[in-house]
């Protein structure tokens, strides 16, 4: 196998989006479509990947990070062109070099690897990747000729009836002999009608000088769908996210309605899990098996473990445990450690705190900022108060604890192990182990205050 580089053109401004957010780094699936396109592209094991940027330059070094170099297109002058910013990172290399745009994020890895091991065993210099489609138009026809290779493109308003009428056409992805590409392209023209560069002129190229141009056709057009607009956005998001629950279901994953249900690309579930419509599952969420989500719950970023039930929530970076019970309307919030057998009932909400095995929070309480031991007992409308207005402080429950309903757990403070806090008490200094905490008014009945009352409003 001869060494691969890869060019990820991915300048455009794309004003047809209509977007602050530059096209490429639109997600799909929740990763921004440039990202599935150099991830795809890093499992072939490139010696180099140079992605060609433009608008929006930084923001997509600051996605792609280390997985690409780059080479900045400052003037958009056309597809030749962006690829020639790569000349200096890649002239003189002997290998293969695959251009693909940056907006395709559903062509597959294993297409790609399929155009590469066709272009190297048909030891060609040039490769366009095509597909075949019934209604073509708009898109360059492939013109092949007897022995079935790559005669010319053609574009739309150049063909001939008899080209109209062909149902194979380019989808802007291509394999090429990395020396012979950056000759070819220096002598390009801009002489049309756009006053640009355009890569398909580098096959006329190379056909010209005797080379061999082949073609290889995928049996998927959607994969090499180009996303240039919020409808064409939609569409990827609807092929991906069927193709996503697709291989959760065939990995044992339960999806009650795929149609109402939302996996991000990068989520792992395990099998004998469920999934209740309206479901969403974001970032790198990784979901034991035998999990009951759902529905309408959102989680993002977190790790849940076995047999764990979370109906109508949402749980954001945090670790939940095994044979955990959360909701429904509880909200988990960044940071946030659940131990294993932990119940979190309806109108909880947690804040980067961390709860023991076989607590319960069953309703109705703000926990922040807090340490909650080993079978603690949170009564109704328990709150740590864990903020002054300027600083936040810590509250620790220690094992065993019982807070009764309405207490007021006023940060820093600690209830010791085993301790009762009676019910409406407002906790300000630290709880010793196994004592009983009150802190509340006394208890006053005045009689016959509401008659005398009455008896005023009457005089």
């Amino acid at each position: 196998m001869s060494n691969r580089f890869a060019v990820v053109l991915a300048a455009g401004q794309g004003t047809r989006m209509k977007s602050k957010l530059y096209k490429v780094l639109h997600p799909v699936c929740g990763k921004p479509m440039v990202q599935h396109v150099v991830d795809h592209i890093s499992e072939l094991g490139m010696q180099k990947v140079v992605t060609i940027v433009g608008h929006g330059a930084e923001m997509v070094k600051q996605q792609l990070g280390a997985s690409s170099e780059y080479a900045l297109q400052a003037e958009q002058l056309g597809t030749a062109h962006a690829v020639m910013q790569a000349q200096p990172l890649l002239e003189g290399e002997k290998g293969v070099t695959l251009v693909i745009c940056g907006d395709t994020p559903l062509i597959t890895t294993e297409t790609i690897a399929a155009l590469l091991a066709h272009h190297e065993k048909m030891d060609a210099k040039a490769t366009v990747l095509t597909a075949y489609i019934d209604e073509p138009f708009g898109y360059g026809r492939i013109v092949r000729n007897d022995e079935g290779h790559v005669e010319r493109i053609v574009e739309q308003k150049d063909a001939s009836e008899e080209e109209l009428r062909i149902c194979e056409i380019n989808t802007g992805t291509y394999c090429f002999d990395n020396e012979l590409l950056f000759q070819a392209l220096s002598n390009v023209s801009n002489e049309n009608a756009q006053g640009e560069f355009y890569l398909p002129d580098v096959v006329e190229i190379l056909k010209s000088q005797g080379h061999i141009v082949t073609a290889y056709q995928t049996s998927n057009f959607e994969e090499t769908l180009g996303v240039n607009d919020r409808i064409a956005l939609s569409q990827a998001e609807h092929i991906m996210r069927k193709r996503i629950n697709r291989k959760h279901m065939i990995n044992g994953v339960t999806i009650i309605d795929p149609a109402n249900t939302y996996i991000s690309a990068e989520a792992v579930i395990g099998n004998d899990t469920v999934l209740h419509p309206g479901t969403v599952i974001e970032g790198k969420t990784m979901i034991a098996s035998d999990c009951q989500i759902g529905p309408h719950t959102t989680i993002k970023d977190s790790q849940i473990g076995m047999r764990t039930e979370i109906r109508q929530s949402h749980v954001s970076d945090s670790e939940i445990g095994n044979d955990v019970n959360i909701g429904p309307f509880a909200h988990i919030r960044p940071d946030s450690v659940i131990g294993d057998e932990v119940r979190v009932g309806n109108f909880v909400e947690i804040k980067k705190a961390i709860f023991g095995k076989g607590s319960k929070a069953s309703h109705l309480s703000y926990i922040g900022d807090a340490e909650i031991g080993s079978d603690v007992n949170l009564g109704c409308g328990s709150i740590t108060v864990n903020y002054d207005g300027k600083n936040k402080f810590k509250t620790v429950v220690e094992d065993g604890a019982f807070i009764g309903c309405n207490s007021n757990l006023i940060a820093p403070v600690t209830v010791g192990k085993g301790a009762y806090v009676a019910a409406g008490s407002t906790i300000t200094d630290d709880v010793p182990a196994s004592a009983l905490s009150i802190a509340r008014a006394r208890q006053v009945n005045k009689e016959q205050y509401v008659d005398k009352l009455n008896s005023k409003k009457n005089s």
